[in-house]
């Protein structure tokens, strides 16, 4: 089975498997999960979700977290590991939006790499889940799962893996793709425990390089 032929089976058995895929961050706004995904950064996603409730509840809007002292921002964050780093990036990026942007989040990737802190992870989050267009975000559970399955081969670069995945996943089903990925590496691909191949539906179709 080729690459794009293999993808095209995982892309319909994932959609089965998980027809509801959504991001794990909580946001109703652009900005919200610009400086969630920051601190998602070597941090689980539930507790992401508890930490900001805090930050923006304090800081409703682009203007008052840009207007907000880093060290403030770090008493807040702190939980999520690298304090001093995400605020310290969470206060740039939120600073050049509102001077830069008119406290818009960007709409295009070479804008939102511009951005302190916003790697091409968290530009693609935002292309897909906020403005709707085709976005492969290549984080941990992605890389591995994809190094596993055969969809590329012994590659970690995260910027690697995605220029591969966008020769053999369709547009239109990237920025799922990616959720349902996700999906599956916490419940069956797992990384800290022996994955259960057992009861995976892409069983009989990867490479199983684990």
């Amino acid at each position: 089975m080729r690459k794009k032929e293999r993808a095209l089976e995982v892309i319909s058995r994932l959609k089965n498997e998980y027809p509801d895929t959504q991001c794990t961050l909580d946001y109703d706004e652009a900005w919200k999960l610009l400086v969630s995904v920051r601190l998602a950064a070597q941090c689980t996603d539930a507790r992401v979700n508890v930490v900001v409730q805090d930050l923006f509840a304090k800081y409703p809007d682009i203007d008052a977290l840009a207007n907000a002292s880093v060290d403030k921002i770090e008493e807040i964050v702190r939980p999520c590991g690298l304090g001093k780093s995400k605020a310290r990036d969470i206060s740039a990026c939120m600073i050049m939006l509102r001077d830069v942007y008119g406290s818009k989040v960007p709409d295009n990737m070479t804008d939102l790499l511009k951005l302190p802190g916003v790697g091409r992870k968290s530009a693609n989050l935002i292309m897909g889940d906020i403005y709707k267009q085709p976005a492969i975000v290549t984080d941990t559970h992605c890389i591995r799962l994809c190094n596993r399955i055969g969809l590329v081969d012994k590659e970690k670069d995260p910027k690697k893996v995605e220029m591969a995945l966008w020769k053999i996943i369709p547009p239109e089903e990237s920025n799922q793709f990616c959720h349902r990925m996700v999906d599956h590496g916490r419940a069956v691909c797992t990384a800290r425990t022996t994955p259960y191949c057992n009861r995976c539906c892409l069983e009989d179709v990867c490479k199983k390089r684990i």
